[in-house]
């Protein structure tokens, strides 16, 4: 049987440097508290807390006094970085370059917002990590759409300001711009950013050709990765022998009854690594 790893899958650029920060700085002997986890996939987080990397909440981080904190690339609201300067902690900041970027416009959107009376609207999933980092640029005064069924959560007689997570699909929030437009009263101001990472959007049709190549798509990922839970549902609509896992013991040898060839694919925060020893394992499988 072949086995073919994805070259395309795996971490995307933020998580990769997210990880090898941490990397230097534990191998260095800092002593290293990362604020949330680094990434969305337990294998590789307990592979860097066997290195050290203590991980905390933001409760823990207003007891920490004088200590070393990364910020994962997901980003932080602004409350965060007041909170460690007032304790003197040390932040490493990993934030994505691209979050970073969208948390300055969505900030200088606020005050926009404020002067217009328009509202700011975040397409995205509440209560993640980029979303909350995204929210605290707006100081709360946000609005949080997770699909365009929510749209009964908009005034349309107000102007909106519209900007997107930047792991959420590219036809999804066109769907959302194109309905919003359609809803707003004629007039008012209506501006729509596609703050879509295209790094992340690209994927899904790269999936789509991979999963149809294989008979059969092992996907690895983290079971609390948004990114790996859509990413998997594009292999499989085009799939049905595509399976999720997190590491090799979650294979099952009748995956691959018949099978010619198989296909290891990921999630942004699937590390290399472990796509890898799961491709060793199907091969060393006694089927």
């Amino acid at each position: 049987m072949r086995v073919e790893v994805d070259e395309k899958s795996g971490c995307c650029f933020g998580v990769i440097r997210a990880i090898e920060k941490a990397e230097q700085l534990l191998d260095s002997g800092v002593a290293l508290y990362s604020l949330g986890e680094i990434v969305h996939n337990s294998v590789e987080v307990n592979r860097l807390k066997s290195k050290g990397l203590k991980v905390i909440n933001r409760e823990q981080l207003a007891q920490l006094r004088k200590a070393t904190v990364l910020i994962r690339a997901h980003g932080e609201p602004p409350l965060t970085y007041e909170i460690a300067a007032a304790n003197d902690v040390t932040l490493i900041d990993a934030t994505c370059p691209v979050v970073l970027h969208l948390q300055s416009n969505i900030s200088k959107s606020y005050k926009k917002a404020k002067e217009t009376g328009a509202q700011l609207v975040i397409f995205g999933q509440r209560g993640h990590a980029e979303v909350n980092g995204l929210v605290g640029q707006a100081n709360g005064d946000a609005t949080v759409l997770e699909s365009v069924d929510e749209l009964r959560l908009l005034d349309f007689s107000r102007p909106i300001i519209l900007y997107s997570q930047t792991t959420k699909s590219l036809e999804q929030f066109a769907r959302l711009r194109s309905e919003v437009r359609r809803h707003l009263q004629p007039g008012l101001l209506f501006e729509a950013h596609d703050t879509v990472c295209r790094q992340v959007s690209h994927r899904k049709p790269h999936l789509h050709k991979f999963a149809r190549e294989h008979d059969v798509i092992i996907f690895v990922s983290g079971s609390n990765s948004s990114n790996g839970k859509e990413l998997y549902q594009a292999c499989s609509e085009v799939n049905e022998r595509s399976y999720m896992v997190q590491d090799r013991e979650d294979l099952r040898a009748a995956w691959f009854k018949s099978c010619r060839s198989a296909g290891v694919c990921g999630a942004t925060s699937t590390p290399r690594w472990l796509m890898d020893r799961v491709a060793e394992a199907i091969l060393n499988f006694e089927f």
